[in-house]
């Protein structure tokens, strides 16, 4: 199985990078701004799986650039869906718990209303709809507040703020699930395995680390493993505003993502421990 992946810096693209028989392209490379160059790339691609893995995903900074957000999230998705359904290769597309407007307190199931808060949102709703109207073999896999060892990412702006501070505040009524890059890099691998066999089912998926937290329960985890003496004091979004709003409620319903491709829910604390420990190596 030959797979080509749209991306090569990114979390989750680092992880699919150390995958065999896996080809990482790197913005020089695939520049998803070029939506028609990242279609051409498809069209002549020796491949068997197409993943894209990269994403304009500075949620705060698209509110001013909405239009090179919806460009790369938006319609670079939608040419290269349309360029791999021609071809009818499967296209592996990653997505965000942001499409929602985070009300209630139930886990969103895939097929939930959407109604995105923010520009980054939309752009990410935007590629979702292209991928589903180019109507190839395909799966969307929505994931939530992505941590790693690589890149930017809430784990590590604890550890670096946790070394300065004795006690931060941090957002308690925002709940979701923590996932690593790792396991969606997994995820996305065991998704293509199917495909490939030929049994892949299209659709929209979600696959979030369980149990659903709080950023402050978070933050004390991390700081817990990492042996850092910080006090976290949690408080409401309203009283940490960002230029972005934010989803209240990025539960997500994962059964049809177990029932279609066989994949248990990953426990984030594990995977933590395995981020730490990938962290000390660096």
């Amino acid at each position: 199985m030959k797979v080509l992946v749209f991306g090569k810096t990114g979390q989750v693209a680092t992880e699919l990078s150390r995958y065999e028989n896996t080809t990482c392209l790197n913005r020089d490379m695939a520049d998803l701004s070029n939506p028609l160059d990242c279609a051409a790339i498809i069209a002549k691609a020796d491949a068997d799986i197409i993943i894209n893995a990269a994403a304009y995903t500075a949620v705060d900074k698209a509110e001013e650039e909405e239009n090179l957000a919806t460009i790369i999230n938006g319609a670079a998705v939608s040419e290269m869906a349309k360029a791999a359904a021609k071809r009818k290769i499967p296209f592996l597309h990653i997505s965000t718990d942001y499409v929602f407007d985070g009300s209630g307190e139930q886990p969103k199931h895939p097929s939930d209303a959407v109604a995105p808060l923010g520009a980054y949102g939309r752009s990410k709703l935007l590629g979702e709809q292209g991928v589903t109207a180019a109507a190839g073999p395909h799966a969307i896999l929505r994931t939530s507040w992505v941590f790693s060892a690589h890149g930017n990412n809430f784990v590590k702006t604890m550890l670096r703020l946790g070394k300065d501070h004795t006690e931060l505040s941090v957002v308690n009524d925002q709940i979701g699930g923590p996932t690593s890059a790792n396991d969606i890099a997994a995820a996305l691998m065991r998704i293509a395995s199917v495909f490939y066999a030929g049994n892949g089912r299209s659709g929209i998926y979600h696959f979030a680390g369980s149990p659903a937290t709080s950023w402050a329960d978070f933050a004390e985890e991390i700081f817990k493993q990492a042996n850092l003496s910080v006090n976290v004091k949690g408080i409401p979004a309203s009283e940490y505003p960002t230029p972005a709003k934010r989803p209240n409620n990025s539960r997500m319903d994962c059964t049809g993502t177990t029932t279609a491709f066989g994949i248990s829910l990953p426990k984030w604390r594990e995977s933590l421990t395995n981020v730490l420990l990938e962290l000390n190596r660096l």
